[in-house]
């Protein structure tokens, strides 16, 4: 049997981008979070840092259980009113996100965690993350692959009204 055309006999399947990430996240974010733990240690002291892990899993905990009710409560009334709950499913997600960062032991995923959570830094985050939603929805639409040039939507005269023709 031949091979394809363009391709080797030993070509591998792709895969994706966001599987390799996962994979070197997996790898260097423990490696990192011993660091700090062990150069946190070395600064306050070994059981002031076991404390300090202690408190900051107890503030977070307490902090997930506040913010998840009140996104619940603004999911619950924006789809009873039949808004569109695009702001309140985001806070919902980086509320999820947070918490489960939160359960992670160290100073580094709970900074992200608290950043996830704490309702001042989480339009921020909301923003970033509605912006990596639409580059990924849109992207795939509005693509240089589709006759766009530069992200934009191709226009032309067999277009109307957003048909083709």
């Amino acid at each position: 049997m031949a091979p394809a055309v363009g391709r080797t006999p030993f070509a591998r399947r792709r895969r994706p981008r966001w599987l390799a990430v996962v994979f070197v996240l997996l790898l260097v974010v423990p490696v990192l979070e011993i660091a700090a733990i062990i150069a946190v240690g070395k600064a306050i002291g070994g059981w002031q840092t076991l404390v300090l892990l202690l408190v900051e899993s107890a503030l977070g905990a307490w902090l997930v259980r506040r913010e998840g009710a009140r996104a619940w409560k603004a999911l619950t009334t924006a789809l009873n009113t039949g808004q569109m709950p695009s702001r309140q499913l985001a806070d919902a997600a980086l509320v999820l996100v947070g918490g489960t960062l939160l359960l992670a032991p160290g100073f580094l995923t709970d900074i992200v965690g608290f950043f996830f959570i704490l309702p001042l830094t989480r339009p921020i985050a909301r923003t970033a993350l509605e912006a990596v939603v639409a580059k990924r929805l849109l992207g795939g639409i509005f693509g240089t692959g589709r006759g766009g040039a530069g992200g934009q939507p191709p226009s032309g005269p067999d277009i109307i009204e957003g048909e083709v023709l």
